[in-house]
């Protein structure tokens, strides 16, 4: 059973997102949490409170032991672009593309090791 948050059409580039999803993946969440708390990366804000709604769903929704939660799986994807215009030489105009993104966190109860 997994339990997942999402995050749509957040301010920021996939591709910063990318670089921090990077660090907590397949990380228990309690360590997880603690890397974001720390890493100083924009990115970090938006996925420390997807990371703790991730946790409050599998608590009160599925009933999963939190002390157990680990990041199964995390992703991002593109969402829609913000086209904008910049003025340049000559009356010309730039486009700038201000990207946004959907972010998703799929925790997992880690299972019971039968050894110990």
């Amino acid at each position: 059973m997994q339990a997942v948050a999402h995050l749509r059409y957040a301010r920021i580039a996939p591709r910063k997102v990318q670089i921090v999803l990077d660090l907590i993946r397949n990380k228990p969440v309690d360590v997880a949490v603690a890397i974001l708390k720390h890493t100083p990366k924009s990115a970090s804000e938006y996925l420390v409170k997807l990371l703790q709604s991730a946790m409050a769903n599998a608590e009160n929704n599925h009933n999963m032991d939190v002390s157990r939660l680990y990041v199964a799986e995390c992703f991002v994807s593109p969402g829609p672009m913000l086209k904008r215009i910049r003025p340049r030489a000559h009356g010309r105009a730039f486009q700038i593309l201000k990207r946004t993104s959907h972010v998703t966190i799929a925790l997992e109860e880690a299972a019971e090791s039968e050894n110990a």
